[in-house]
């Protein structure tokens, strides 16, 4: 059992009621129309839900990545697609910005994100720069007091809907890693468009998008940290979105086992229901173990990060998401199986989970680098 503080019980109480009762009756129609939820959002602002991880003084309640963890998980519980584009402007968007911006960058953006009057992104990933980021082709050359950024960032989670993004450019392309700044891009800019928005195979409630730079001029304030600087900025929040997706992943796998526990109760078959026999039992053992083996994962160290050592958790980070998204992966396949015909067709939400729970294992870094990225840290102890 997580032991969680007073005000983190109530929190968590307060989400899952929340999910219930908010989030959990539009998951099938989002996902079906290809919907974001714009009404869930304003609500999730009201409750202050948005600017978790902004200071007080503009506008947020200011909690670590354990409470965005308790909310990450308990969204993702019911519908993933309301997480993820909620993490996406939490986790990628707000807290960047927070931990990153100056005083007057903070009091233009981190009121606004907060109220939910706008909505936060991050663009990052290009078609030649996934894994293997630093090869960005994106540029950002200074032109008085502006940059002009060309190029285009790909699979941007919230870019149809976005209205601020921390952008990640080559300023000084020869000098690779050390070539890189970060920009916040408003989306009036001139020279800044959406893409076609992608149709997924899951998170279909959350808009996946391009967007294209075409000589988009960006004040020269907007520059987040300093020019060249911006490897930094990315190693800085790498370890907690990781946290974050596996707690997504986690929460994922507990909506999976419900329901198909329930459905085990009701469904008879050879005279009584199939959660008597041994076969299913066993599947439910096994789900729950490595359900609980994640959660111990997901909060241990998001307590490490929250006491100050979220530099140095990087091989425990990679680890929480590389077992969390095969976990999920496992567990609504599973899922669908103990359901059956069911489990295929959209009546029950277990089919829903499954395409959602893919996604973990290729965005935020796939299994294979969290593996390159695990032994990389194994090999610098002695």
């Amino acid at each position: 059992m997580i032991l969680f503080n007073d005000e983190q019980r109530m929190l968590k109480e307060m989400i899952q009621d929340f999910a219930d009762r908010e989030v959990a009756p539009l998951a099938d129609e989002i996902d079906r129309d290809e919907r974001f939820p714009k009404e869930t959002f304003q609500k999730m602002a009201d409750l202050g839900l948005l600017g978790v991880r902004i200071p007080e003084e503009y506008g947020g309640s200011e909690k670590g990545v354990t409470e965005t963890c308790i909310i990450a998980e308990e969204l993702a519980r019911v519908c993933a697609s309301t997480a993820a584009s909620w993490g996406a402007h939490v986790d990628l968007c707000t807290a960047n910005l927070t931990l990153n911006a100056n005083r007057d960058q903070s009091q233009r953006y981190l009121p606004s994100l907060a109220k939910g009057s706008k909505i936060g992104a991050l663009a990052m990933t290009e078609s030649s720069a996934g894994s293997d980021i630093i090869n960005m082709k994106m540029t950002a050359v200074r032109k008085g007091d502006h940059y002009i950024l060309n190029g285009t960032k790909l699979f941007i989670t919230n870019g149809p809907i976005a209205d601020l993004l921390i952008v990640y450019a080559k300023t000084t392309p020869e000098r690779g890693a050390k070539g890189i700044s970060v920009f916040i891009i408003e989306n009036t800019f001139p020279g800044y468009l959406v893409g076609k928005p992608f149709v997924k195979l899951g998170w279909r409630g959350s808009p996946t998008s391009e967007i294209i730079f075409e000589d988009c001029k960006v004040p020269v304030e907007n520059l987040l940290g300093e020019e060249n600087k911006g490897i930094e900025i990315l190693l800085s929040g790498l370890n907690t979105e990781r946290i974050v997706m596996a707690a997504e992943s986690l929460g994922i796998a507990r909506g999976a086992m419900k329901v198909a526990l329930n459905y085990s109760k009701e469904r008879h078959q050879f005279g009584k229901p199939i959660a008597q026999f041994q076969v299913i039992q066993q599947k439910f053992a096994r789900m729950a173990m490595e359900i609980e083996a994640a959660r111990l994962m997901v909060y241990q160290y998001a307590a490490h990060a929250d006491n100050g050592n979220v530099q140095n958790i990087t091989l425990e980070a990679a680890a929480a998401k590389l077992f969390c998204s095969e976990m999920v992966m496992r567990t609504t396949l599973e899922a669908v199986q103990i359901l059956g015909g069911y489990g295929y067709v959209n009546e029950f939400p277990v089919e829903r989970y499954m395409r959602d729970a893919k996604l973990f294992s290729i965005g935020g870094g796939t299994s294979e680098i969290m593996c390159n990225i695990i032994a990389k840290e194994l090999m610098k102890q002695e």
